[in-house]
């Protein structure tokens, strides 16, 4: 269980090289401490941390990208670790890589440019060389053709808004779709019912969905079939969700005309008109500056308020913090706890001042501020008393 710390320096420990762009935002009251045992907070791009054992002292991982596959989730819910990802921070870049590959996968670009590379030393033929073979790829505009986007989220509608701008149609998928994306969405974007209708009807299908157990898979000989014979595919977001044996036999087929993918592995590099990109989604300079500032400052303002977003485990959860002594628990979603917690508090003849519960599944997290001028000594007392709560996973005093 957390105790009240005696002082307010607050380590951070990386296990990635991170933007120092990101790193600066811990500035007062910050070290910076890559070989500390004991950190506070951790800030990780794609460093595997399944087999790491966390300390009672860790309060949060921040994730400087979206996907959080390389970090125990659950493990880190059970004992009150909050885990923050960037959604959004990384995805212009992830846009515009997809609609290059639109681009140059429909010009044959990449073959077109590996043949070119083949008739080095041929001198004054090369002229003509290129004028006889350049037959062979003749390609096709996308102005005019449907691109069909599963998942309107950061990526999905900034490659909706601008596929619209480039002469495009554009169809949507996303039955879980925000309030704020569809404000930000061209009223142009048309929507599909079932992502069914978007596979019969589009010439270009862009996914940008995580990875789950229903999802894993999802393009398929099945899904395959319902679409428009020599569709490209375009997967930016995880290679388990195209089954890679059907895949193959669909490019074989010419049922699926390209597979753009920025996940290559040995089965996939094997395969015929595929365009194997090298896990180039969100690696700009920009986006890896982004994605630093965004955690860093998630990880700052949870460990100086307690206040969360962008959290994967935990409820976005947000209280003004004015500067009174904060009491922030996490436990479970279970009747009674709120009123014991309050309980606690009023028999250590304190007020609470502001409060606030949200709850996510499981788990739930509550933030109340203390009225009074309290010692450390008498917060102690109750932090005990809180820890012996049944269903309390942890509590921290701000």
């Amino acid at each position: 269980m957390s105790t009240i710390a005696l002082d307010n320096v607050k380590t951070i420990k990386t296990l990635n090289n991170i933007a120092e762009s990101g790193l600066n935002v811990f500035k007062e009251n910050y070290i910076v401490d890559n070989e500390s045992e004991n950190p506070d907070a951790i800030v990780v791009r794609s460093f595997n941390m399944h087999s790491i054992e966390f300390n009672d002292q860790l309060k949060a991982i921040a994730r400087a990208g979206a996907g959080v596959n390389n970090i125990p989730v659950e493990k880190c819910t059970e004992q009150g670790i909050v885990v923050f990802n960037t959604p959004g921070a990384n995805a212009n870049a992830v846009k515009e890589l997809v609609l290059t590959t639109v681009m140059a996968s429909s010009r044959n670009l990449f073959a077109g440019v590996e043949w070119a590379k083949t008739l080095e030393d041929q001198g004054d033929q090369i002229g003509k060389l290129v004028e006889a073979g350049k037959k062979q790829f003749v390609g096709k505009e996308i102005k005019g053709k449907t691109l069909g986007i599963i998942g309107l989220g950061a990526i999905g509608a900034l490659v909706a808004n601008d596929a619209l701008h480039l002469g495009m149609d554009v169809i949507g998928f996303d039955p879980f779709i925000s309030v704020d994306t569809a404000w930000n969405l061209s009223r142009n974007v048309q929507r599909a019912m079932t992502v069914e209708e978007l596979y019969a009807n589009c010439d270009y299908i862009t996914v940008h969905v995580p990875y789950t157990k229903d999802t894993a898979g999802m393009f398929n000989e099945s899904t395959f079939n319902t679409m428009k014979p020599g569709v490209h595919i375009l997967n930016f977001s995880r290679g388990e969700l195209v089954n890679e044996m059907d895949m193959e036999a669909a490019l074989e087929s010419g049922q699926v005309g390209k597979y753009i993918t920025d996940f290559p592995n040995e089965n996939v590099l094997k395969m015929k008109n595929v365009v194997p990109i090298p896990h180039l989604g969100a690696s700009t300079n920009e986006s890896e500056e982004n994605c630093a500032i965004m955690a860093a400052r998630q990880v700052k303002n949870f460990l100086e308020t307690g206040n969360i977003k962008n959290s994967v485990n935990f409820p976005n959860t947000s209280l003004p913090y004015t500067g009174k002594r904060r009491v922030a628990a996490f436990h479970k979603n279970v009747p009674n706890m709120v009123g014991q917690i309050t309980s606690l508090i009023s028999s250590s003849a304190l007020n609470i001042a502001d409060m606030v519960n949200r709850s996510r599944g499981d788990y739930a997290y509550t933030m109340i501020d203390i009225e009074n001028n309290v010692n450390d000594e008498v917060l102690a007392n109750l932090q005990d008393n809180f820890n012996k709560i049944d269903g309390m996973i942890t509590t921290r005093v701000i």
